[in-house]
């Protein structure tokens, strides 16, 4: 299920990516294998054109990317690009190199596949609203984390404010200061005694 899934999604995105398809092609017929450990693997390989196709071969592939089950949300979240900076990535120098290439940078062209259904520019205006309604929660969220860090320092000082840093740090070197002359003349004391 997860397999078909995986190559399904993959092979719509490579489809809209004509250069990941060439820097995969001359890997054509070369096994891979995605491992989720504990839950699952997927095993493929690269078809004659540059697509993903299942691959159910008894031996070891020669390409093996491992990407922990943490991992996984971050890579519905964030996408491709930033889960592949956690996967582990073994085997054939050449093949891992264009794999992890061509997984860092493909990116969906929402776009286009609404343009399929909806028309230019409905699918245009849909892809701009969905880019606000996104921008316009990180602000949200960035303002909300203002407003608590705000709260944390002024209201219920149960943070120091940054104006407050720099004079603290001067007194904690002082103190530093006064300890080491203190041990010092205690040193001395007792070397007279």
């Amino acid at each position: 299920m997860l397999s078909s899934v995986f190559l399904t999604a993959t092979n719509h995105l490579l489809g809209q990516s004509g250069w990941a398809r060439q820097r995969l092609l001359p890997h054509a017929g070369q096994t891979a294998r995605l491992a989720l450990p504990p839950l699952t693997r997927i095993d493929f390989s690269v078809a004659a054109e540059g697509y993903l196709a299942e691959w159910s071969g008894e031996g070891e592939p020669e390409v093996s990317l491992r990407l922990a089950l943490s991992e996984l949300p971050q890579l519905l979240g964030s996408g491709l690009a930033s889960a592949m900076r956690h996967v582990r990535i073994e085997g054939n120098a050449e093949f891992a190199e264009a794999l992890g290439f061509v997984f860092r940078h493909l990116r969906w062209d929402a776009e286009e596949d609404l343009a399929r259904v909806f028309g230019d520019i409905a699918a245009h205006r849909m892809v701009e609203g969905g880019r606000q309604v996104v921008e316009g929660g990180k602000r949200s969220l960035e303002r909300a984390g203002e407003n608590l860090a705000e709260y944390l320092t002024e209201e219920a000082d149960l943070l120091l404010p940054r104006s407050a840093l720099p004079p603290f740090v001067h007194e904690v070197i002082a103190l530093r200061d006064d300890v080491a002359r203190l041990d010092k003349r205690l040193a001395k004391l007792e070397r007279r005694r």
